[in-house]
């Protein structure tokens, strides 16, 4: 079995979920008392928030290259980027370390490709949902296009995600506000939404919505059991 490696903390309360998710898919893969080999590093996020807040993409940088490096020291096989947002940074993180890089945009195009769907909605950090990196990944990788919700509703879900979510807040009134921004994006030709922020599936999952929904954590955390897993 191949080692893990995780850059975690970011936020901490969906690197649990990461965790979680993978010890979970190894186990049923193999069987008996069987879990996943990880190395994690998990960061400060305070420290990354307000890099971010800053527009500090070079310090942002440093910091999850240096964590890369630290846990490609300890003996990763691997490496994922436990956050959609910081893959801004994915290119300078393959430069650095000699390990492939396991990309969560990746992770979820695959699916969508496979489930036929060729427009989606995205919900994320204003970040994730406003810049290029990611939109772009899918596009020209998987020949998807994406569609955002309006401003309003863009600051709303980036709002959640930093002031309640990323602090283990899950509030019913924030689930109703995504239920009518996901329905929205459904209405504007989204075939399904995807939760590009790690921890929106803390808040709404598929029972909460007849709209499709692809949770990135889940996909993102499975990619990595394949390749754990793989001869």
């Amino acid at each position: 079995m191949k080692t893990i490696g995780l850059l975690g903390g970011m936020s901490w309360e969906s690197t649990q979920t990461y965790y979680r998710l993978i010890n979970q898919g190894v186990q049923k893969a193999l069987g008996g008392l069987h879990s996943a080999r990880i190395v994690l590093d998990s960061i400060d996020f305070q420290e990354l928030a307000d890099l971010q807040a800053a527009d500090d993409w070079a310090g942002a940088t440093a910091l999850l290259v240096n964590a890369a490096g630290r846990v490609a020291a300890a003996g990763a096989d691997c490496v994922l980027i436990c956050t959609n947002t910081m893959h801004k940074v994915a290119p300078a993180i393959e430069a650095a370390v000699d390990l492939p890089l396991l990309h969560i945009a990746d992770a979820a195009g695959e699916v969508l490709a496979a489930q036929g769907i060729t427009t989606i909605g995205l919900l994320g950090t204003a970040f994730t949902m406003e810049q290029d990196f990611y939109r772009e990944r899918l596009r020209s990788g998987f020949g998807i296009a994406t569609r955002v919700p309006e401003a309003a509703d863009r600051a709303t879900v980036h709002r959640i995600i930093y002031e309640e979510l990323c602090q283990g807040r899950v509030l019913d009134a924030s689930r109703l506000e995504y239920q009518r921004i996901i329905d929205a994006l459904a209405a504007s030709g989204a075939e399904a939404v995807v939760l590009g922020c790690t921890e929106i599936g803390l808040l709404v999952q598929q029972e909460h919505s007849a709209v499709r929904l692809l949770d990135t954590t889940a996909v993102h955390a499975a990619k990595a059991v394949d390749f754990a897993l793989a001869c």
